[in-house]
């Protein structure tokens, strides 16, 4: 389906909104870069830098590297197998989790257009 209305780089949630209720789609890399705005107001310079990491591998890759199950893997990613630096960083993992998962609706937060 995403190929059929052009929106390869998009989510399934542009693309459903798009078929639905003929909204325009976004890719990721604009719902990202939207998201941007709003996380640098709302989270630290240390979150910040990593949630922009976690945006760059969502452009990359897909909404699959949102998942629950892919944090770990991404905190090694970005320090290196370090945790200790992502805690050190970031906070308790139970911290790390919320800003990972809270930051998710700024994504698809819909914006009044300017």
């Amino acid at each position: 389906m995403q190929r059929i209305i052009d929106a390869e780089k998009s989510d399934l949630f542009d693309v459903l909104a798009h078929v639905a209720y003929a909204l325009p789609t976004l890719t990721r890399e604009e719902r990202a870069q939207k998201a941007k705005i709003i996380i640098s107001t709302r989270f630290n310079s240390k979150q910040q830098v990593f949630l922009d990491f976690v945006l760059s591998q969502y452009v990359k890759v897909g909404v699959d590297e949102l998942a629950q199950e892919k944090l770990s893997p991404l905190l090694k990613l970005k320090y290196h197998n370090a945790i200790a630096d992502a805690v050190a960083d970031l906070g308790r993992p139970e911290e790390i989790g919320r800003i990972f998962v809270g930051f998710q609706k700024f994504l698809y937060q819909h914006q009044a257009a300017a």
